[in-house]
Order: C-alpha cells, then structure tokens, then sequence
C-alpha cells in the first residue's frame, strides 16, 4: 500500500469536518447563492491541491527516469535533473501550503460551529449587546431603537 498523499489526507479532514463524502460536497460548494463559504473555499483549496498533487506525481517520475539506476546521466541532462528536482520541491511546497490552508479552513469549521450554538456564542451575543449603541445619535428618545440583528463571532484572522 502507497504512502497516504496530502489529497488524501485533505479528502479525510473535510470529510470528517462536515460529515459528508468528498463527491457530495463538491456538489454542495458549487451552489448559488453559497451556502457555506468556508466549504467553497475549502473545495476551491482541494482542488488546487489536486492539480499541484498530479504536477508532483509528474515531476517525480520524471526525475525518477533521468535518474535510474544503471543510467549515466549525459551532460545536457544534468540542467534537466536540477530542473524537475527544482520543480518537484516547488510542488511539494505548494502542497503542503494548500494541505496547511484546509487545516485552517476545517479549524475555523469547527470554530463557527462551537460559537454557533455553544457557551462561546452567548458571551459572543453579550459582548456585542453592550458595545452596540442602544439608540442611534440623533433619534428621539420617544421612538423605540431597533432590534439589533443575531450577532455572529468573528472569523479568525490570519496572521501574516
């Protein structure tokens, strides 16, 4: 059996994160209006992953030729092999950036899901209840505020 890629591992922590096999959830992120952003970005990340996994796979079987055992490499090979080992290491990197932004990705799932309906959610509502103004500046105080809408929690910000 082959070592598990980032694609699959990717493919495990998004369908672990929402429950839902891969095909269906591809189904899902297409949608219009989108229903679930972080999905959408999530199966926009996989599939960049996907292409950047195929050009890995690519790029190491051609290395693998150029440098076979038995096989003395001519002189204009040489640039070839730097070139492809060059390129297989950009993949890998790329790789292993798309795998780190669906952790994140899956990460802020399940954040958004605690604060959604957890302990977190009601201080998240409080917080907002005493920063909001209770009458907009300028309106008599005869009339009634506005109800404020639900609030939501913040999206985690990456730091860069």
């Amino acid at each position: 059996m082959s070592d598990p890629t980032a694609l699959d591992h990717a493919d495990s922590l998004i369908e672990k994160a929402w429950a839902r096999p891969i095909a269906e959830l591809e189904k899902a992120s297409v949608r219009q209006p989108v229903e679930d952003p972080l999905l959408r970005a999530a199966m926009h990340t996989r599939s960049y992953l996907a292409v950047v996994s195929n050009s890995a796979v690519v790029h190491q079987d051609r290395l693998h030729a150029l440098t076979r055992p038995g096989h003395v490499p001519a002189f204009y090979d040489l640039d070839r092999i730097t070139a492809t080992a060059s390129s297989l290491r950009t993949a890998y990197a790329e790789s292993n950036t798309a795998l780190s932004a669906i952790i994140n990705l899956v990460e802020a799932r399940k954040y958004e899901l605690k604060t959604d309906g957890g302990p977190d959610a009601e201080r998240v509502r409080a917080a907002t209840a005493r920063t909001a103004p209770s009458r907009p500046l300028g309106l008599p105080t005869d009339r009634p505020a506005q109800q404020a809408p639900a609030a939501r929690a913040p999206a985690p910000v990456a730091h860069r």
